[in-house]
């Protein structure tokens, strides 16, 4: 069940949004000091535990999520039962938008996820009077279809070796783009999660890391890995 968690009531309300750690990165941050306490007013901040479901693909899309903390899995069942991963959430992503009245894929939290959860129907009545808020989410969809893009050629024609190394890379980049910028690429997803995502079987994903590994591209850590020669993985991800 997801939980909404209950603001500090001796705190001013528009206080947690001034102080959300990713407002830059994500669609509030074109909204000045009174829109954003409308928001703030209209909006629940709620926690999702692992592997717990924040819609279902086919579900009336009753709502739409700011995530502030966590990743979250986005995915399709296929007709014949497996699935198609089509991407992770970070925080600052904005999801639930739809362009008709139900969900057109499923998304769960990979670990504790928390984001700010709007009606429908107040975020509709809230973009309508906010024009420069809607130039805002559509850089959103400019961004979601860029991811698409390249996951595309992801599931094009790529070797194993070459989705592998292009799937770190991207993450790795995604993860600076929210301030994460160390050593170790934090990798929260499983090993089914990455083939799912890359078109690839679970013991194909296996069997290249240790083989990076063994070619000292990266170092399998606790978490996730470490690149120890970025020029190699980065041409492999451009190939």
């Amino acid at each position: 069940m997801i939980r909404t968690i209950s603001p500090n009531p001796g705190r001013a309300s528009f206080g947690r949004c001034a102080a959300c750690a990713v407002r830059s990165l994500s669609v509030c941050d074109a909204l000045d000091h009174a829109d954003l306490a409308e928001f703030e007013r209209i909006a629940r901040n709620v926690q999702l535990a692992p592997n717990e479901a924040m819609f279902t693909a086919g579900q009336i899309a009753s709502a739409v999520h700011s995530l502030t903390a966590g990743v979250a899995r986005l995915y399709k069942l296929l007709p014949d039962g497996r699935r198609q991963v089509i991407g992770f959430a970070l925080p600052g992503d904005f999801l639930g938008v739809s362009p008709s009245d139900r969900y057109s894929f499923s998304a769960d939290a990979i670990d504790t996820v928390t984001a700010c959860r709007l009606s429908r129907e107040a975020f509709t009545h809230f973009i309508e009077r906010r024009p420069q808020f809607l130039l805002r989410i559509n850089e959103f969809a400019a961004r979601e279809l860029m991811l698409a893009q390249e996951q595309m050629l992801l599931l094009g024609r790529r070797t194993a070796e070459e989705k592998v190394a292009a799937f770190l890379v991207g993450w790795r980049e995604r993860l600076a783009r929210i301030g994460d910028i160390r050593e170790t690429i934090s990798l929260p997803m499983s090993r089914q999660d990455i083939a799912d995502y890359l078109g690839l079987t679970i013991e194909t994903v296996t069997r290249e890391l240790p083989s990076f590994e063994r070619e000292k591209m990266l170092a399998i850590v606790t978490g996730g890995v470490r690149l120890l020669d970025s020029p190699r993985a980065e041409a492999l991800a451009a190939a």
